[in-house]
């Protein structure tokens, strides 16, 4: 309130408050979409419609979208403990392989990217080539990608583009990836995208909605009927206080548990 420090501080600060580190993939820091406009030849960040809706989570962000989410937790009977739990989503905003496919480009994330994968790269069409299409997925075509973005997209131009000339394939429809797409007011150019994407984080909109976005990740709306209300409920072993490994004698269950975690994601604690 007082511009004593950045949005971007502020949310490295809950970061770690949260328990949220660079030197854990399964609990890496986790940042906002803040754009909606990847069209656009110029980004006019004094218009409401460039920016993301902060006050729901990327599962929410189209009506249809919404309302299939919800279908999804109606339709599920309440039973803690099983892959089938009543939730919003199953899979997670934030993992190891949200993490290392943004950063696959660089070592010595290419190799973790990899190593995740049982040891080579994934098919084209999945690997992160296109903010504008992630973005697209992410916020409304696909029901199992609700990923948020990660601090590097604030101020690291170096992670979109394929310096080391790493062969990630070509998709179906003939593209050899390489570089990042970029969105049209980028111009091509993966320093332009840092400077403006950063401008946007700090801009008076974010400002004034970010604390929103806050409660979801952070605050009061992670779980109960709060985040049941904000379309916001995730599978419970996302929970790390819902689930007491120590409590649970069967190893097969645990290691179960266990996988689930590092596969899929971890809810920051409660700030």
């Amino acid at each position: 309130q007082k511009r004593e420090i950045s949005n971007f501080d502020y949310l490295m600060y809950l970061n770690t408050l949260a328990g949220r580190s660079y030197n854990d993939y399964m609990q890496y820091p986790v940042f906002p979409w803040v754009l909606a406009d990847y069209l656009s030849k110029t980004l006019n960040l004094s218009n409401p419609h460039t920016f993301r809706d902060l006050s729901k989570p990327m599962g929410a962000q189209t009506v249809e979208r919404k309302r299939k989410f919800i279908q999804r937790y109606n339709e599920v009977e309440k039973s803690e403990g099983d892959l089938s739990a009543q939730c919003h989503y199953c899979t997670h905003y934030s993992s190891a392989i949200i993490v290392a496919s943004y950063l696959v480009r660089l070592q010595p994330f290419t190799q973790t990217f990899c190593s995740l994968q049982g040891g080579s790269f994934d098919v084209a069409d999945r690997m992160f080539h296109s903010v504008k299409s992630t973005w697209e997925s992410a916020s409304r075509d696909n029901m199992s990608d609700v990923r948020e973005l990660i601090p590097e997209f604030f101020y690291l131009p170096e992670f979109l583009t394929n310096a080391n000339n790493f062969e990630l394939g070509c998709m179906q429809d003939g593209t050899v990836l390489g570089d990042v797409q970029l969105p049209p007011w980028a111009d091509g150019d993966p320093h332009k995208f840092i400077l403006l994407h950063r401008q946007a984080l700090e801009s008076d909109y974010v400002s004034a909605h970010l604390h929103r976005w806050i409660d979801l990740i952070f605050g009061y709306k992670q779980h109960g009927s709060a985040a049941v209300e904000s379309v916001n409920i995730y599978h419970p072993y996302f929970y790390g206080h819902k689930t007491d490994l120590n409590n649970i004698k069967d190893p097969l269950i645990k290691s179960t548990i266990l996988g689930f975690i590092s596969n899929f994601g971890q809810i920051p604690k409660q700030v």
